[in-house]
């Protein structure tokens, strides 16, 4: 019950958010975006009819398409979204806030984005080209990118046809803007990078990485494999998650233990939970197994002493 009244509170934030964006920088220059909420846009600018009830409208069939794909809680959660962004749409007052085109497009596009973003990442969606996405790469193996991308395409297309280019120029950004900020808002502002490490020393860097880095691991037992050292038995591949911030002091130290380790690098979305996802703390290193930690200098130093003498031959 509490996780629901959170989520309910934040998707009330988000549709705050988008409607801000709307109202003080988007409509009243008759910007759009990208999805339903711009085709609402558009149809409101041509036959100057309230958006308010476009948007309901236009939601509609998109919403058919959410019965059929998504979870009955995420439906109902995206129709009370969708009307209460109607309803907040209908109701606010706000004025514009600058006449400057780029900053209308650019801050419209950030509050517009921060509100989409809160609302997906509580289970809820604010715009329907993203059930269009789900829906059509379930029937036709289309990625959700590429259908989301052609759909704006030819939003935009229209719209440089029917109001003017220049506006159309803007609607872009505006779209770029708020999808980057999405992205943000779903899959956090700290950059996370995950390794894949295998080495003759994993014991070595794993000790290294946790004083050093002060990043968490957890150990595989590899089987067998197949490299430029031909074929290798049992070993233990190290698997870690670092900031970005720390990558290059990361791949320093692994290059000191065993400049011959094989090393795999990719993006990390998202962590939760463990003592070592962030920068370890003093008393997190107190947690570490002691026995772990008194050893971990002379591991380290040995290491590099005898990846030293590896050089050397």
């Amino acid at each position: 019950m509490k996780q629901l009244f959170s989520e309910i509170f934040q998707i009330f934030i988000g549709i705050l958010l988008a409607s801000i964006g709307l109202k003080m920088f988007l409509l009243p220059n008759g910007f759009l975006d990208g999805g339903a909420t711009g085709i609402a846009i558009l149809l409101s600018e041509i036959y100057k009819v309230d958006i308010s009830v476009i948007l309901l409208i236009v939601s509609i069939p998109f919403l058919i398409l959410a019965w059929f794909t998504l979870s009955k809680r995420i439906f109902v959660k995206s129709i009370l979204s969708i009307i209460g962004l109607a309803i907040f749409i209908h109701f606010e007052n706000f004025s514009s806030v600058t006449d400057d085109k780029l900053l209308i497009a650019i801050f419209g596009g950030l509050f517009l984005g921060a509100g989409i973003g809160l609302t997906i990442k509580n289970g809820a969606v604010l715009d329907g080209s993203e059930i269009l996405g789900i829906f059509l790469n379930d029937r036709l193996g289309i990625s959700i990118g590429k259908i989301i991308l052609g759909f704006n395409a030819i939003l935009f297309a229209i719209t440089a046809k029917v109001l003017s280019v220049e506006i159309a120029m803007y609607s872009v950004l505006t779209f770029l803007v708020t999808a980057k900020i999405i992205d943000l808002m779903i899959e956090g502002f700290e950059d996370f990078v995950g390794l894949m490490i295998v080495s003759e020393y994993s014991t070595q860097i794993e000790a290294a990485l946790i004083k050093t880095v002060g990043a968490g691991t957890t150990l595989y037992k590899g089987a067998r494999g197949y490299g430029k050292r031909g074929m290798q038995i049992e070993k233990e591949i190290i698997h870690t998650v670092i900031n970005r911030i720390d990558i290059r002091r990361t791949y320093n130290l692994i290059e000191k233990v065993d400049p011959n380790a094989f090393i795999i690098e990719f993006d990390v979305n998202n962590i939760k939970g463990g003592i070592l996802t962030k920068y370890l703390t003093k008393e997190g290193l107190k947690k570490l197994t002691p026995a772990l930690y008194s050893q971990q200098d002379k591991n380290v130093e040995k290491a590099i002493v005898n990846a030293e003498k590896t050089k050397q031959q």
